[in-house]
């Protein structure tokens, strides 16, 4: 199986069975990790210098203890909490070696230009990676809201900072029906092959997940089938997935919301599982 890494910012896996079994089998599994980041300042929506050190040393030494020898320095799953923590996928492709394409699942962009220079953020990760990261060759965002799409140009525009979208392909909420064709003949472009996978689940509908950020309307059937499609003679990096609800968070029955998430985790990490070609 590929290296599994719980990061665990809120504390909010507790109400969630299939997540607490996978922190037992961490004590005896050398390649599942299970890393406490409640204790670590500076990481709610936007992440410090400080805090980046603390998590990658931490990450490092995850990496470090895995037993499985075919792995690379980019380890298989993560799970990363809500979708305050979206930045952690920066985190993980700066530990990427080789040329990539990136794929992300979000309702929102996530490329806004920086309000504090130099302060990565859950809003903006995407956007420091195409800045910075010099293996990512391009960019597919699925799912995000269409209006949103619009502002981010505005937004890049004002920053003079346009040129980054001729790496970026957008598949609007609008576009989500013709999902796998969209993708397919995308990807049937010149392309690198291997790619690295992110996944918000605020793309899905609040029929299948309950997230502390406004929702789209993905299915698990929609999501599942690209993933099958994505992995379709391509070599799968790492899949990271974030998009719990914040504890602090409201809902009108937070036991149905935690099973719900309980239930989607369980389903993804098997249907990641049997993909091929996972490192």
């Amino acid at each position: 199986m590929p290296i599994v890494t719980i990061q665990d910012f809120t504390g909010v896996y507790a109400e969630q069975p299939f997540m607490q079994g996978l922190r037992e089998l961490a004590a005896s599994n050398g390649d599942i990790h299970w890393l406490d980041c409640t204790k670590i300042e500076g990481t709610d929506c936007y992440c410090d210098d400080e805090a980046q050190d603390a998590l990658n040393k931490m990450m490092d030494e995850a990496v470090a203890t895995a037993t499985n020898t075919s792995a690379t320095s980019t380890p298989g799953i993560h799970f990363f909490d809500n979708g305050n923590y979206h930045y952690m996928s920066k985190l993980w492709t700066d530990r990427v070696q080789e040329p990539f394409d990136l794929v992300v699942f979000d309702h929102h962009p996530d490329m806004q230009p920086p309000r504090f220079e130099g302060i990565l953020s859950c809003g903006g990760w995407i956007k420091e990676v195409l800045d910075h990261n010099k293996f990512v060759q391009n960019v597919i965002v699925i799912g995000v809201a269409d209006h949103l799409i619009e502002e981010i140009r505005e937004d890049l525009s004002q920053a003079n900072a346009t040129e980054i979208l001729n790496r970026v392909t957008f598949i609007r909420e609008s576009e989500l029906e013709a999902l796998t064709s969209h993708l397919k003949g995308t990807l049937c472009r010149p392309h690198t092959p291997s790619l690295y996978i992110s996944i918000d689940k605020d793309a899905l509908s609040t029929a299948e997940a309950a997230t502390n950020w406004d929702q789209g309307s993905l299915t698990f059937e929609q999501l599942a089938e690209t993933l099958q499609v994505l992995a379709e003679n391509r070599k799968i990096l790492g899949i990271d997935i974030c998009g719990e609800r914040a504890r602090d968070m409201g809902f009108e029955d937070t036991a149905a919301a935690d099973a719900l998430n309980n239930a989607l985790n369980e389903k993804l990490f098997h249907t990641l599982e049997e993909l091929h070609g996972i490192q």
